[in-house]
């Protein structure tokens, strides 16, 4: 085998594992920016229901008489 094609090949792998690393570090931010966009949609839902619960009675026993 040329040396020129050996070092060539050695150079085309070390940039394949670097885009894979690159690769795996992207889906990784993605996995964690979707896990992070559940908790806020849980949390949304759950402050929603407590504002839905406290709505129910909220304001019957006001007196406005001046």
């Amino acid at each position: 085998m040329d040396p020129a094609s050996l070092v060539a090949a050695m150079a085309g792998a070390q940039a394949s594992a670097a885009q894979m690393a690159l690769a795996a570090k992207m889906v990784r931010m993605n996995a964690d920016a979707a896990a992070s966009v559940a908790q806020v949609i849980d949390a949304a839902q759950q402050n929603i229901q407590h504002l839905a619960d406290a709505a129910a009675g909220l304001g019957q026993n006001i007196d406005i008489r001046v």
